[in-house]
């Protein structure tokens, strides 16, 4: 399926000088979400992985189902304060400012393997903290999944040595 038809550019968005891909549409249409996410559902299947993580927000609306499919956990990697028990964190910068992402503490069994999936591939610094907190667990990346990646942004280069799936190439 042609899913760059579903992804809407919208300029200076969240700031001035960025195009921001808008995943809506393609979630809005039920044939090229459900394709999607079975795309991914298969590289997870591929991989063996036994549990989804995925970063806020839009990494839960894409690992979410394909956990469901796969009957296996998936596990939100949120912003500080918004996970109720204790956790550990990670910051990292991205395309345009700096972040912070938590896990539950006892999220993760070590040694399960997991899959992260999430909506974009852009510097690479959420998919890098989210493998951080993955691993810090004990917990072995066997693969990434993205809809998209920004492909000038390099995001790739600091995910050397991880296998990842991208649907749309910009």
């Amino acid at each position: 399926m042609d899913y760059k038809k579903f992804i809407a550019a919208v300029e200076n968005f969240p700031i001035d000088g960025i195009l921001f891909r808008d995943i809506t549409p393609l979630m809005a249409d039920g044939e090229a979400f459900r394709s999607a996410c079975a795309e991914l559902k298969d590289f997870a299947i591929e991989k063996g992985a036994e549990l989804i993580v995925g970063p806020e927000s839009r990494g839960f609306i894409f690992g979410c189902p394909i956990a469901y499919e796969l009957k296996i956990g998936f596990v939100p990697i949120r912003k500080p304060n918004k996970l109720p028990r204790e956790t550990i964190s990670v910051s990292y910068s991205l395309e345009y400012g700096s972040n912070t992402l938590c896990i539950h503490k006892d999220a993760i069994k070590k040694g399960q393997k997991v899959l992260i999936i999430d909506d974009l591939l852009a510097t690479g610094g959420t998919m890098k903290a989210a493998i951080d907190l993955v691993e810090k667990l004990g917990g072995v990346v066997v693969g990434l999944g993205f809809l998209i990646e920004l492909e000038d942004l390099k995001g790739r280069d600091l995910l050397k040595g991880y296998d990842y799936k991208t649907l749309i190439k910009y």
